[in-house]
């Protein structure tokens, strides 16, 4: 049975955790990393991974999210208590939408990344700047090197820069999460990017709802769709799909400690 890690997607609620993990294909071994956008995400993710066997969950807040209500850390305690809580996240920078004032993005994300330092929790970590720009992604490097100086372990998730900014952030340590954005025609970069990160940093993940990769493109994601990924990477890779399913697993369990 090949082995599959969703180690980043988002549940809405719409559907009961077991109807959700219903559309997961046969003849595959599972696992599933449910990631929360805001406080009230938090909750939702916490009760899917509480009814899956095989589901973890990371708590945070999200910079779209990151102006509305407050930074207190009594709000987060019980969730670092809970057993299947292996991650921080998703944090991060947000310059491509802007949504939230960029000081408050990094107020946020500051935060955060103290949070994990103090719950000895990895960091799932966002990024996004707009075509040709890497503000974002140097402002991130400025907050990350002390971080893991200070031992803290992050993924740069949904990883779309260049290669060289790989190299950047790999040389503290990271990971580097790769979607469904590998098989979109125009994505270069992704697929250069891709042949650069070392084979035990590299992690699959859907993001979905969102990123659905082709043949699916343009519809709802679902960690059902982690096949497709999987697939398209090992023919990258020069791998099977068998093959980049235990790696990237195993990957998944040692960053997540699971």
């Amino acid at each position: 049975m090949i082995e599959l890690f969703d180690t980043h997607f988002h549940y809405d609620g719409a559907q009961t955790p077991l109807e959700f993990c219903a559309a997961l294909p046969p003849g595959y071994n599972y696992k599933l990393m449910a990631v929360a956008a805001d406080l009230e995400d938090s909750f939702r993710v916490r009760g899917f991974a509480e009814a899956v066997d095989f589901a973890w969950f990371a708590c945070g807040i999200h910079p779209h999210e990151a102006a509305n209500g407050r930074l207190d850390a009594a709000d987060f305690n019980e969730f670092l208590r809970h057993p299947k809580l292996r991650a921080i996240g998703e944090i991060g920078l947000d310059y491509f939408y802007d949504f939230t004032p960029r000081d408050r993005q990094l107020e946020t994300f500051a935060f955060f990344l103290d949070l994990a330092l103090a719950g000895s929790l990895p960091a799932i970590i966002h990024l996004r700047d707009r075509d040709g720009a890497f503000s974002a992604y140097e402002d991130a490097l400025t907050l990350l090197k002390p971080f893991a100086a200070s031992g803290g372990r992050f993924v740069i998730h949904c990883f779309s820069a260049t290669p060289e900014w790989a190299e950047k952030f790999l040389e503290l340590g990271a990971y580097l999460g790769v979607t469904g954005m590998v098989t979109f025609k125009r994505s270069d970069n992704i697929r250069a990017a891709l042949a650069a990160i070392p084979d035990d940093r590299l992690l699959l993940e859907t993001d979905s709802p969102y990123l659905a990769p082709v043949p699916f493109r343009g519809n709802p994601n679902h960690p059902a769709h982690l096949v497709e990924i999987a697939a398209y990477a090992a023919e990258q890779k020069n791998m099977t799909t068998a093959e980049i399913g235990r790696l990237t697993t195993e990957n998944g369990r040692s960053f997540f400690k699971i």
